[in-house]
């Protein structure tokens, strides 16, 4: 490469550059070029000093001194830099000429090309009237590479101090300081894409409006391309490691000289070598020396490979929450696993969601007792065990609903919790007890009992009920969102109920034993658990249960559910939903009021009361039914308001509730309405109005639903 190369260094998203000794020989250079009238003879050199003889005049080195404080701007040493500087001069000018700007702008109309025009012709000299006075100003960029993406425009927008004031008046000098300030970051950036001969000019005009028109013009020239590459180090990785690890660098000679690109590569040098047992793998900050005059640069990385491990033990100083053996068990490796990185991470991740630490550091040292091994030495930080949490809550059909709650999230290590629960509601009163074990013999798997005692009165039933319940599932988290989800469960219960008796209709309580098998399959092939915007869901819940009352009997509740979701565009998910329920064995009148099927409300049709839709008594009360259908469709819509956070949905959702064991689909209940949605970081939350389009009698016009995630 020629002698007047730059080098600059990488560091950040920006990329950077660093003088890194290189303007020392640019120095050197133009030093020897221009000492033609200031060199000594050999006679002069060896000649005594004259201490009152004037200091010869420090020599022109005919490039400007890098400011170090700034990004180094690139310059093209010549022999004539002058005539270099006038002929950029003399090509900004003509870029700025008024045929030139309306080929350069793109993508605007003609009207928007000749406004460009206009105001870029303006004078350098020009002056507003009161140069002190503030007024607002608008902002132009023109002459840029056809060929830069949105990121460059992105990046230029956030750091651009002429955008971040721009709603704020300024006096004509600080728009100026603006100006500068944005012709340098204009430059940094253009470097990132290769342009190292970009000249960047400012131009003030008058707007139409009476603001000031502020045009940045761009002089490209020519994307750098990359000549030698180098990675001195990987040769060290082991056998056919280093010619892998090359190809997944991707980069080559006669590349353009993208700072991104390269990044980017080094990334996935950093990312192959530590998810293929490269536990202390490290690359050096690239190195990348430009030549002007080849309009070239040669790229240099080390790579430090370091050696290949597989997993040892996990160790553990502090066992206060659970000890390493369940550390392992939750971890997706085993011993002698070849060292992933990602797997460490997803550790990581799995002890923060037991919720019994708050900080985790897994950093792997050199095994002392297993050859090439790598033990994670786990370092953990409890988090408070105990929590009292509360809640008040209306809803238009089930009234006014407040809850408390405490639980211990560890009272029986390791994940051993227990939580205690009190409802006092219009409708409800209860208490409960529940254990709960999570990663229970294997991550993931969680295992679930409770005592209930409750007091439920609401239109469809009254119910007092004691039950035990008993269950092991495995479910999607926001950890990872699984395919399959699954769960095997016992329910015993005894409960005095409300009931309708005979051809005159009258109430009477019945006290039913009923002992149930409970059981579901799912499986989601959606690509997002609360906020899903493509693929579909498929769950299955079956109950073989037996009830004591009067003698006893047998029944089956089955419950089948679809959804299905797909973008109709960038900014619109169409979603639809479809339920079909039946209980087949016995009677509507022999199956308790409270195991009947039910359909109305936020989670099945929008628009009615909760339970209210389906066959009613003489008083107007839900009786509940042996088969049930639901069908949902809405429109996701994303607005761009508010920073995108914000959307609404429009929806109608059917169903019915049917006496028989087989719906019929005849008679569908309809309801619709429009929702909002707020799209937080841990899911969206939903506010949902309806109202019936074929209400019964004494259903309500109006029902408002609020949750967390989407209705379904």
């Amino acid at each position: 490469m020629g002698l007047s190369a730059y080098c600059y260094r990488f560091s950040g998203m920006l990329v950077g550059y660093v003088l890194a000794g290189c303007s020392l020989v640019i120095s050197s250079v133009v030093f020897a070029q221009n000492t033609d009238d200031r060199t000594h003879s050999p006679a002069d050199a060896s000649s005594p000093l004259d201490p009152d003889k004037p200091l010869t005049e420090f020599p022109d080195f005919g490039v400007e001194w890098p400011d170090l404080d700034d990004a180094l701007r690139d310059e093209t040493p010549s022999d004539d830099v002058e005539a270099q500087v006038s002929a950029h001069d003399m090509e900004m000018d003509r870029r700025l000429s008024e045929d030139e700007i309306v080929a350069e702008v793109s993508g605007t109309t003609d009207s928007e090309r000749q406004d460009a025009a206009r105001i870029a012709v303006a004078a350098e000299d020009y002056q507003p009237e009161d140069a002190l006075a503030e007024q607002d100003y608008g902002v132009r960029l023109v002459g840029l590479p056809e060929n830069l993406d949105e990121i460059f425009y992105d990046r230029f927008k956030q750091l651009s101090a002429l955008e971040k004031y721009k709603g704020d008046e300024a006096n004509f000098a600080q728009i100026k300081r603006r100006a500068e300030t944005d012709i340098k970051l204009v430059e940094q950036l253009l470097h990132i894409e290769g342009y190292y001969d970009a000249t960047v000019r400012s131009r003030f005009g008058a707007g139409k409006t009476g603001d000031i028109a502020v045009t940045i013009a761009v002089t490209a020239g020519p994307q750098y391309k990359l000549d030698d590459i180098s990675l001195p180090g990987l040769e060290l990785a082991q056998g056919d490691d280093p010619q892998q690890l090359r190809r997944i660098f991707g980069l080559e000679s006669g590349d353009i000289v993208d700072s991104d690109a390269i990044a980017q590569g080094r990334a996935r040098l950093d990312n192959e070598m530590a998810e293929n047992g490269y536990a202390f793998a490290k690359t050096h900050q690239p190195e990348l020396i430009i030549d002007h005059e080849s309009r070239e640069g040669d790229l240099k990385i080390v790579v430090a490979p370091g050696g290949k491990y597989v997993f040892g033990s996990i160790i553990m100083p502090n066992t206060e929450l659970f000890g390493p053996e369940h550390a392992a068990l939750i971890a997706r490796f085993d011993e002698g696993d070849l060292y992933n990185r990602s797997d460490v991470e997803d550790l990581r991740q799995a002890l923060i969601a037991t919720g019994l630490v708050s900080t985790v550091n897994l950093e792997p040292v050199v095994s002392e007792t297993r050859r090439e091994a790598v033990d994670l030495l786990a370092e953990i930080t409890p988090a408070p065990l105990r929590t009292i949490s509360g809640a008040l809550g209306y809803g238009t059909s089930e009234g006014l609903r407040s809850e408390i709650s405490w639980e211990h999230r560890n009272l029986f290590p390791p994940e051993g919790l227990i939580r205690l629960t009190g409802v006092m509601a219009t409708q409800e009163q209860s208490g409960s007890v529940t254990f709960r074990r999570n990663n229970y013999r294997r991550r993931d798997n969680v295992l679930n009992g409770q005592l209930r005692l409750s007091n439920i009165n609401n239109p469809a039933y009254e119910a007092r009920t004691f039950a035990v319940s008993a269950n092991i599932e495995r479910q999607s988290n926001l950890i990872l969102q699984k395919k399959w989800n699954w769960s095997l469960g016992i329910e015993l219960l005894a409960s005095q109920e409300r009931d309708i008796s005979g051809n005159n209709q009258t109430t009477k309580r019945n006290i039913f034993f009923i002992g149930a098998l409970p059981a579901t399959l799912t499986y989601d092939g959606s690509d997002d658990l609360l906020n899903p915007s493509t693929g579909f869901r498929l769950g299955a819940r079956i109950s073989p249960e037996a009830s004591l009352q009067a003698g006893s009997f047998y029944y089956i509740r089955s419950q089948f559910d679809s959804s299905v979701y797909y973008p109709a565009s960038e900014k619109i998910i169409l979603a639809g939903r479809a339920r079909v329920a039946t209980i087949t064995g016995a009677g509507r009148n022999r199956i308790a009021p409270s195991r009947r099927l039910y359909s109305g409300g936020g989670g099945s049709v929008r628009g009615f009361g909760y339970q209210q839709i389906g066959p009613r008594d003489i008083n107007n009360d839900p009786l509940g039914g042996r088969s049930l259908v639901e069908l949902s469709l809405e429109a996701r819509v994303r607005l761009d308001m508010l920073g995108g956070n914000f959307g609404v949905v429009p929806f109608i959702d059917a169903g019915n509730v049917y006496r028989d064991s087989i719906p019929d689909f005849d008679g569908l209940r309809f309801g619709t309405g429009l929702g909002v949605r707020y799209y937080s970081d841990f899911g969206p939350i939903r506010v949902d109005v309806g109202t019936p389009i074929n209400p019964q009698p004494g259903d309500s016009r109006i029902a408002v639903y609020v949750s967390l995630g989407q209705a379904f």
